[in-house]
């Protein structure tokens, strides 16, 4: 069903519909884990709870959720608890209760624009969230953003 099948109060909805600015973080820099980091259920539960203390709300640079960990420049100013002044910087992706329950796999580190201008790179930014729950980077964890270009004679 095209657009303009739709009834005009429907066509009036969706010519309603904005995207919120800064809503979504667009990557300047991304780079996937490899091999993959998993973290045993008492790393994992020590990072989160690591990242409550330290969240935006309460005063700090980190906001965590079920996805992973962003890095601000610092605590949520805004009206009713938006980010305000603060800059997203990057953030750490994982998936959680993978491979078992409570474990969880980081498999990428991203820098936003924002970030890249304050200096933070993937290793950075990484570092900054194991380092929440004195976990350590390992040098060669972090990969090139881009793969190697796939062979195009080989199946």
């Amino acid at each position: 069903m095209s657009v303009t099948a739709l009834p005009l109060s429907a066509q009036q909805a969706i010519a309603s519909i904005r995207l919120r600015p800064n809503a979504v973080a667009a990557p300047a820099l991304s780079s996937q884990v490899r091999p993959a980091m998993v973290l045993q259920e008492r790393d994992a539960r020590r990072l989160l709870e690591a990242a409550e203390r330290s969240d935006v709300a309460r005063g700090g640079h980190f906001a965590a959720g079920p996805a992973g960990i962003q890095v601000w420049t610092g605590p949520f100013d805004g009206p009713n608890g938006s980010h305000g002044t603060a800059q997203h910087l990057g953030s750490v992706d994982w998936s959680y209760d993978t491979p078992v329950r409570h474990y969880a796999t980081i498999y990428r580190a991203m820098v936003t624009a924002n970030g890249v201008a304050a200096g933070e790179t993937t290793a950075s930014i990484l570092g900054r969230v194991l380092a929440l729950a004195e976990l350590v980077l390992e040098g060669s964890r972090v990969q090139l953003p881009l793969p190697p270009a796939r062979d195009p004679f080989r199946r």
